[in-house]
């Protein structure tokens, strides 16, 4: 896996700076197939089987035929909290559980109406994982540890993320959803920041799942960080490429 230095980031950040603002008309294009890739690979990774034209279809308003409600709900639901994720970048608020619970509570809309919103109440396993969430009962004191350990470090930003997305996994808040909205999170505080969102794509599910299982068994995301430092470095050349 190459690694990418901080250094180069930072420059591919000021170097996008430098264009804004950004054309509407560009900007709309790029965030639109942004979007569309988000979403697609979002879901796929947790098992939707709608490809990525399918997905843009079904984003267009029409049912794909010989496909679950349940998969389209998945790709509507994501666009709701891509939609909600762009209002709180422009609040810039601190990140909190209420955010969080909301942005899930999106994700499962109309799929599990009980549990859209609400932390677990029973025990859970990770399919293919070895590490195991912590108990229901201290939900609570883990996500407000996290939420303050993250809002409080002094990291680079693709290691503050991987610490957010990684401990999130961890504690695996919710019965469902966990994984799409880990993801929204990462964009979200990268997006308040001014970086592009990034894609963490299908291709990537078993580097990606097993750095995350390594990770959370050790409590340290220095590898992760690596990782999510990859895609910032490829998205912000998607968009520095669609500027020139």
């Amino acid at each position: 896996m190459a690694v990418f230095n901080g250094n180069k980031i930072d420059r591919k950040k000021e170097k996008l700076d430098s264009s804004r603002p950004i054309n509407p008309s560009v900007l709309r294009k790029i965030r639109e197939d942004m979007d569309l890739r988000w979403t697609y690979n979002s879901n796929a990774i947790e098992g939707n089987t709608l490809t990525l034209n399918e997905t843009k279809v079904v984003l267009e308003g029409i049912t794909v035929g010989g496909k679950k409600l349940i998969e389209h709900l998945e790709v509507i639901n994501h666009k709701f909290a891509i939609d909600y994720v762009e209002c709180l970048v422009k609040d810039a608020k601190r990140l909190s559980e209420s955010d969080i619970k909301h942005i899930q509570r999106l994700i499962l809309k109309g799929i599990d109406d009980h549990y859209a919103g609400r932390y677990r109440d029973r025990k859970v396993l990770i399919s293919g994982a070895s590490h195991i969430p912590p108990e229901h009962f201290i939900l609570k004191t883990e996500m407000e540890s996290m939420l303050f350990r993250y809002n409080n470090i002094d990291a680079p930003i693709y290691n503050k993320i991987a610490f957010l997305h990684g401990e999130f996994v961890r504690i695996h808040p919710f019965i469902d959803g966990n994984g799409r909205t880990a993801r929204l999170l990462v964009n979200l505080e990268l997006m308040k920041l001014g970086y592009p969102p990034i894609l963490i794509k299908i291709a990537d599910r078993q580097e990606y799942y097993s750095l995350l299982d390594e990770c959370c068994l050790i409590r340290n995301y220095d590898k992760f960080g690596d990782f999510i430092k990859i895609r910032m470095n490829q998205s912000l050349d998607l968009y520095i490429s669609c500027l020139e």
